[in-house]
């Protein structure tokens, strides 16, 4: 083998060892959650050895180059992350976009599903005498209810229950911590003044993608 050709075959392998790291930093960024070194390793027909030294070697130049984002080695996987010195503009740009309030006939609705779930859109509709439809499609977007299965009544309508989202968005720890309704007879208005309240402490409920129809 002459020297030209031994250089041309050196080169290859370089843009070849490229090419593999350009290919683990996309199936990171595709894959959000950690990645494992053996489903590298499958997707790109190499041994986990080889997956595992260009997953290191992809590690360690984000780490050199002092880049924004960052690659976590956890267990045999990896995952990108955002680099820990700029934690407090993330969490400023996350308060921007969720400091919204809810309108009047969302707190309407959540108080009642958050006090008596799980609830069907037809028990809410009589509380508060009006079609819910758009404001139960707004709160289920905003992850603050999520379906809790299926009532054995008859057409089995939907009864919904408040999420993780809504502990975390009211700093609650279980629904139990919920402001005790003190009044039978002014129930339903303690229940909407306790989520009130808490809004105004925490001030993170965030923007849906995108509102339905109808009143929200």
């Amino acid at each position: 083998m002459n020297t030209e050709n031994a250089v041309l075959m050196a080169c290859d392998e370089i843009m070849s060892d490229q090419e593999y790291k350009r290919i683990i930093e996309s199936l990171l960024f595709a894959g959000g959650d950690p990645v494992s070194i053996g489903r590298m390793a499958a997707v790109l027909e190499i041994s986990p050895a080889e997956a595992k030294a260009y997953a290191d070697a992809l590690t360690d130049e984000y780490e050199s180059q002092q880049r924004g984002i960052r690659i976590k080695k956890l267990n045999d996987s990896y995952q990108m992350c955002t680099c820990e010195k700029y934690a407090s503009y993330i969490k400023r740009m996350l308060e921007i976009k969720r400091n919204s309030t809810l309108s009047q006939a969302a707190i309407e609705v959540l108080a009642i599903i958050a006090y008596n779930q799980p609830v069907t859109k037809a028990f809410i509709e009589q509380v508060r005498g009006v079609d819910c439809g758009g404001v139960i499609n707004t709160l289920v977007e905003k992850e603050l209810i999520e379906e809790a299965g299926r009532l054995e009544l008859p057409g089995r309508p939907i009864a919904y229950k408040t999420g993780y989202h809504f502990l975390r968005s009211f700093s609650l720890s279980s629904i139990e911590e919920l402001p005790p309704v003190e009044s039978a007879d002014e129930q339903n208005g303690e229940q909407e003044e306790n989520l009130f309240d808490l809004m105004d402490e925490t001030k993170e409920i965030e923007e849906p993608g995108s509102d339905k129809g109808g009143e929200s």
